[in-house]
């Protein structure tokens, strides 16, 4: 096995930066203390002297070494791995989120639907208030001790479904107090049938809300048409700017998908922005390469110095207006949450299921439909114990290349559904998307560097 690295430096946005690994120390340094930190672990204060002053006057090598020195000693340069590769996950099996599959059915027809136009390979149906009540019973009793749950209303498209929905928060709202818990309800919507009763029951009752819009109308009416082949841009725009006025403060994402037909993605950002919307989020999108908008190997440099190219735009933008978010370029280095989270990642297949309208449960919303997939029922239980340790066992400690990887303690092994339907193996990391991440993770950080200082 290679061995793992324990600094990640790069240069961006004018900052030289500096990650340790292992402590989650992220030191802004200056170039000096850059180019000796590629001696230091292999050369002595006299070697990094002789192949150095040439360039730097020996005195300033010595206090940058010196300084080096001082934060190695203080564990947040070259500091050891704590090796808790052995550690057990969720041993109780608690269930903390969930993804309810309100609607297999969908009112567009968009072209990269990893849900075959919202049935998920299966039969188009809606989640009757039977099942959708047992499977927020099935959350509340398997949850254990914590009291905060996650409900995410999902599809095909959940607003064909409404009526439920409405139900199902009441019903959530009742059983929280016998069970002393509370639900923090999500809704995923493309925007087609919202109205004004809509919108209000949304932002008076979901704590955050999805709203899926691909950027400018001629990305969006590529990808995202209606039934009858009409772009949906025009319909589902003057909705969602009317329905983030009225949200106020309170949470919500415009979240896009990017395709090889717009690696300029961040121009799609901006169009969000112009329209309105601060809170925004744009995913590559993940699908078989022999699909003609699928991102490939060839397109990578390019959506590499797209994600760079925003981040100097992102910059700008910030110090002007400090409510902008691009999901991608959100980071916490508070060292949060604890080692084993960031080693694990979503939860999914563990602590987050999928729950579809026949009451079938699956691992996340991307494995719905695959049988292969199906954990159990919610009159049975999780009954496939032997995936859900799979799942729980999928960590950065047991995946080689993984173990290896500066990013390992930020993208926790990145997704298990990409993983698994670019290598037909949920365990061995979607490469793709694993050199976007990191070139979003030092975005994120150079990012921070600049507003910050």
């Amino acid at each position: 096995m290679n061995k793992a690295v324990k600094i990640h430096k790069f240069f961006l946005n004018g900052k030289y930066i500096v990650l340790d690994v292992n402590s989650g120390g992220v030191h802004v340094v200056d170039k000096i203390v850059y180019d000796i930190l590629d001696l230091y672990e292999d050369h002595d204060e006299a070697q990094v002297l002789s192949n150095l002053k040439s360039i730097y006057d020996e005195e300033t090598i010595r206090d940058a070494y010196y300084e080096i020195g001082y934060l190695v000693k203080e564990g947040t340069l070259f500091s050891e791995e704590n090796d808790i590769s052995n550690f057990n996950y969720n041993n109780d099996n608690i269930v903390k989120a969930m993804c309810l599959h309100v609607a297999h059915d969908c009112n567009l027809k968009c072209n990269y639907c990893f849900a075959s136009q919202g049935n998920f390979k299966g039969e188009r149906r809606m989640m009757s208030l039977e099942t959708g009540k047992k499977a927020l019973e099935f959350l509340a009793k398997n949850s254990g001790k914590r009291r905060n749950l996650e409900v995410d209303f999902f599809g095909g498209e959940p607003l064909m479904n409404f009526e439920i929905v409405k139900e199902l928060v009441a019903y959530g709202r009742e059983i929280e107090k016998i069970y002393n818990k509370h639900f923090r309800f999500t809704i995923t919507t493309n925007g087609v049938l919202l109205d004004e009763d809509k919108m209000d029951f949304i932002n008076e009752n979901m704590d955050n809300v999805v709203l899926s819009l691909d950027g400018r109308k001629e990305i969006n009416d590529q990808m995202r048409q209606t039934i009858n082949g009409n772009g949906s841009y025009d319909i589902v725009l003057p909705k969602f700017k009317e329905m983030v006025e009225k949200r106020g403060d309170k949470d919500y994402y415009i979240r896009g998908t990017f395709t090889n037909k717009n690696i300029d993605f961040s121009n799609d950002i901006i169009d969000y922005y112009n329209n309105g919307f601060k809170k925004v989020s744009m995913e590559p999108v993940v699908t078989s390469e022999e699909m003609d908008y699928a991102l490939r190997e060839e397109h990578l440099q390019d959506v590499l110095d797209e994600y760079e190219k925003f981040s100097k735009e992102y910059i700008d933008i910030k110090r002007k207006d400090k409510d902008f978010y691009f999901f991608h370029y959100m980071i916490d280095l508070s060292q949060g949450p604890c080692i084993i989270k960031r080693a694990v990642g979503c939860g999914a297949g563990s602590e987050y299921l999928a729950i579809t309208p026949e009451g079938d449960l699956y691992p996340c919303h991307q494995f719905v439909g695959e049988k292969e997939f199906l954990l159990g029922t919610l009159d049975n239980g999780i009954v496939n114990t032997g995936l859900r340790d799979k799942f729980k066992n999928a960590n950065v400690y047991n995946s080689p290349e993984c173990r290896t990887c500066w990013a390992r303690f930020y993208c926790s092994g990145g997704c298990h559904a990409n993983a698994y339907y670019a290598n037909a193996d949920f365990s061995k990391p979607y490469k793709l998307g694993c050199d976007m991440e990191k070139k979003r993770i030092e975005c994120s950080i150079s990012i921070l560097a600049n507003l910050e200082n």
